[in-house]
């Protein structure tokens, strides 16, 4: 029969606990809260380059790519819930805008593909057409443009399910800390929306009562809109018990000096501007007088900032995996963008006549790029609001 002694039994003690607490931290290190302005800035650089193109095959890689990021990193959280809400709005855009090329679109094209009964409105009505034959190459110009337009609310979406308003209203500087609370604000009211009138709904079934139709979604407007009333009240309530709106004191130099960077951003920014669009012969001096336009800008807000006097807590930290979800949206708006200007055919495929599109090895790689984070960003904490 061993014996255990004293030393040997504490000895394992100790290495259980070290054990215990080398899992802990590496369960910390692998679930947790990516930093918000990394998913926004991944979702921005995927944007960009959906509108360089009108490629149907492109934009809908680049919605696959946004839905399999989003199943993969989806935290359980209310918000979350708004990406199948943003697919079904892409959807609807892209219904309305091909029904409005048929309906009431500028006849062209050379191919039919329904004939129907139409009328031309006088020249005083701009010569707008009601109805008339449905033609291809008009048709598939309108599928396009809402194509375009789809993708660009999906990779939104993506952005609001997967980025935390909250931890998002964190990041935002001082200078601009009310609007961006009443950006967050806006953005929350949708989702929280979403699922109040998936709570409803569910509530009605379980009382046996219709929740579909005119009828189901009519009666569920006035518990949704009373919920809304009752969050807006307890909202305002508790940014008044925190002090919403206070300012620190600055003296009138601090205010002056402030006012006349801003003043100095814009008008550089807008020179710039001018010189890199209006004129064609700006080939240094355009970007030049951005950049300092830029410069000028982000010392204002830093200037502001300082009226400021709310502080952080638990602030947001930027890892290696944040800097990377950032910079692969950049990446993928470089390459579409590179694309467009190395095979503009392909990034933008003719309607008449009417082409099958075609893919570039560039705008492919950008669709793979796409989809990394799904793969290199930690798993959201379980369980977590």
């Amino acid at each position: 029969m061993a014996v255990v002694t004293p030393s040997r039994s504490r000895s394992r003690t100790q290495s259980r606990l070290k054990s215990r607490e080398r899992t802990r931290k590496q369960t910390q290190q692998d679930d947790r809260w990516l930093h918000p302005v990394a998913w926004w800035a991944w979702a921005a650089g995927l944007a960009v380059a959906a509108s360089t193109t009108t490629n149907p095959l492109l934009l809908i890689g680049l919605m696959v790519s946004a839905g399999v990021v989003v199943e993969m990193r989806k935290p359980v959280a209310p918000w979350a819930r708004s990406f199948n809400f943003f697919v079904k709005l892409a959807i609807l855009v892209v219904t309305i805008r091909v029904l409005a090329q048929v309906l009431i679109g500028a006849p062209g094209g050379t191919t039919t593909v329904v004939p129907m009964p139409g009328a031309t409105l006088p020249d005083w009505l701009a010569g707008v057409r009601l109805g008339g034959d449905v033609m291809l190459e008009p048709l598939l110009g309108a599928f396009y443009d809402g194509l375009r337009l789809a993708a660009i609310l999906v990779v939104v979406g993506a952005a609001s399910s997967l980025a935390s308003p909250a931890r998002l209203l964190k990041s935002v500087p001082a200078a601009i800390y009310e609007i961006g609370v009443s950006v967050v604000v806006a953005a929350t009211f949708l989702p929280q929306l979403v699922s109040d009138v998936a709570r409803v709904r569910a509530n009605r079934r379980l009382r046996g009562r219709s929740d579909s139709g005119l009828r189901g979604y009519g009666a569920a407007a006035m518990p949704v809109l009373h919920g809304a009333m009752d969050r807006s009240i307890t909202l305002a309530a508790a940014m008044d018990s925190r002090g919403y709106g206070r300012a620190g004191h600055r003296s009138t130099a601090e205010r002056n000096l402030s006012a006349g960077v801003l003043l100095a951003g814009l008008l550089f920014a807008t020179i710039g501007a001018y010189g890199l669009l209006g004129t064609g012969a700006a080939t240094w001096w355009g970007p030049t007088f951005i950049a300092f336009g830029v410069g000028f800008i982000i010392l204002n807000m830093i200037l502001a900032g300082r009226r400021s006097i709310r502080t952080r807590y638990r602030p947001n930290v930027w890892h290696a995996s944040d800097v990377s979800t950032a910079l692969i949206g950049a990446i993928v708006a470089g390459l579409f963008v590179a694309a467009s200007n190395v095979s503009p055919s392909v990034m933008t495929p003719t309607v008449s006549p009417p082409t099958w599109p075609s893919l570039s090895l560039l705008s492919v790689v950008g669709l793979v790029i796409a989809m990394i984070p799904a793969f290199i960003t930690p798993t959201p904490p379980k369980g977590a609001s």
